[in-house]
This record gives structure tokens, C-alpha cells and sequence, in this order.
């Protein structure tokens, strides 16, 4: 049977979106290849997607409909090498953060290529990708794009100019919102509860306070006016973030990851 979708990269993210579309059935693991370096990585795709293994990346080009590149951004032009001269032309799907569409379409010029931004919270199908196409791309392509990685979670369309900032906030995000759930851990300690308990709430109430805001489409700002009664616990605790200039903290933060993807993105140019 044909090798329908190929990935050149056999990393966790890979993995996180390759499981999801296994498991709807959107690809069947004799049409798919996977191209990594490292042997006790190969055997591990085997055993556990049964879908077939490479250590060459031409054999993963070789995919009828989609190649995804999942590796990182410092060997792209390493990759790009070893397809030179490759006929097939899937269409090009790159997961690396700051390599630009002009560079992808420079590697693989005249192909239908779009550039992606999907988050960890993929690994569990909760994920956020934003996708950009390329000149190449045509409606159709970002169909695809679309049906892939909707199987890990929530698809938006943004142009690439907007890229750098989608990395700053949803792929950067989820560290900054691990750091928030441990800083709340802490905190239940530092009141005089057990660690566990205390890392259980903390967990709980980032979930649940997502999920309602969600759910409900109610504005941030909304939800915390109706916690913070007159000469409350809550607003004392709110008063005291804003000493801390809290929500610039987090601001500043995710301005700094965009302004650092421009980097990079800057350097693959070269």
C-alpha cells in the first residue's frame, strides 16, 4: 500500500498529532512513514502505531498527500538536502517555530506548503494550531491542514505576518500557565495545606475556570468581578497581584516570546 502521509521528525509532537489521527482513523498505519535518526525511537513507532519506519527521509517524501516536518528548525536546511531531486510533491506541512514560509518555499519551491503552530496541550487532543499557507496552497491544502490537526484540538487560520505572535501567546503559553498552577500550589503550602491537596486544587481550579469561560463566553474580566465580593478574600488577593503588576508580568511575557520567534525567524532567513 501507497505511503499516503510521511514525517520527517519522530519527536513528541509528532507523535501527539500522528496518535490522534490513527486513532480517528483519518490514516491507517500501513499509509504512513516515519523518518527518525534513532533507532530505539524507530522500533518504538513500530511497536506501538505499527505504521512503517525510516532512517531516510527521501522514503518519507515519498507520501502521496502530506509530509509533515516535525523537527527542529537548526537542521531544516540539513533535511531540505537529503530531498533534493525528490518528484513526489505532497503537500508540505512544517511545525517549526520561526521558519518562515518564504524559507519552506525556498527548500521546496512551486509545492503547496503551509506553516503551523501548534501547542503541547496537543499530547492530550487539547491543543490550539494555527495555521498560515503558503503561495502554493491552495484551498483544498488547507483543508487538509485543517482535518489534521483538528484531531488534536482547535484550528484557527491566521495570515503569517500574525505567526510570531500566535508562538508568543498559545505556543508559549502553556509554560507560563504551568508556572501560574505551580505558583498556586505554592501558595496552599505556604497557607498550611498538604502538597498534594494543595496541588490538586490549584490544578483543578486553572481546568475548571477555563472550561467555564469557554463554555460560557464570558469575559475574563466578568468571571473575576463575580469571585471578588466588597472587602473580600478575593479581592485582597487581586489587590495584592496587582502590586505585583501582574498582568504585565504576564504581558511583558508573551511579547518577549513573540519578539524571540521574529528572531529565529530572522535567522532562518539566512
Amino acid at each position: 500500500m501507497s505511503i499516503r502521509l510521511g514525517i520527517i521528525g519522530g519527536g513528541v509532537m509528532a507523535e501527539a498529532i500522528l496518535s490522534r489521527l490513527l486513532k480517528k482513523n483519518i490514516y491507517s498505519p500501513e499509509t504512513v512513514l516515519v523518518s527518525e535518526p534513532q533507532s530505539q525511537r524507530r522500533n518504538f513507532w513500530v511497536n506501538t502505531y505499527g505504521v512503517q519506519v525510516s532512517e531516510d527521509n527521501r522514503e518519507a517524501a515519498r507520501a502521496t498527500e502530506v509530509l509533515i516536518l516535525a523537527i527542529k528548525p537548526q537542521i531544516l536546511e540539513q533535511v531540505v538536502n537529503s530531498l533534493l531531486g525528490i518528484p513526489e510533491k505532497p503537500l508540505i506541512i512544517s511545525i517549526l517555530a520561526g521558519v518562515t514560509l518564504n524559507r519552506l518555499e525556498m527548500g521546496f519551491p512551486d509545492r503547496p506548503v503551509i506553516r503551523t503552530m501548534p501547542n503541547t496541550p496537543a499530547t492530550v487532543g487539547q491543543g490550539v494550531t494555527a495555521i498560515a499557507p503558503g503561495r502554493h496552497a491552495e484551498p483544498e491544502h488547507l483543508a487538509v491542514a485543517r482535518d489534521i490537526f483538528a484531531a488534536v484540538g482547535a484550528v484557527v487560520e491566521v495570515p503569517e505576518a500574525l505567526m510570531d505572535a500566535v508562538t508568543g501567546l498559545s505556543g508559549s503559553g502553556p509554560a507560563f500557565v504551568a508556572l501560574m498552577v505551580e505558583a498556586l500550589s505554592d501558595g496552599g503550602v505556604a497557607a498550611g495545606l498538604p502538597r498534594a491537596i494543595a496541588s490538586q486544587l490549584a490544578l483543578e481550579t486553572v481546568l475548571g475556570t477555563a472550561t467555564l469561560l469557554k463554555e460560557s463566553a464570558i469575559h475574563p474580566g466578568e468571571l473575576k468581578d463575580r469571585v471578588t465580593s466588597p472587602g473580600g478574600t478575593t479581592i485582597a488577593g487581586v489587590r495584592q497581584l496587582e502590586k505585583g503588576s501582574f498582568r504585565s508580568t504576564i504581558i511583558e511575557a508573551v511579547v518577549a516570546a513573540y519578539h524571540r520567534s521574529k528572531d529565529l525567524g530572522r535567522s532562518s532567513e539566512k
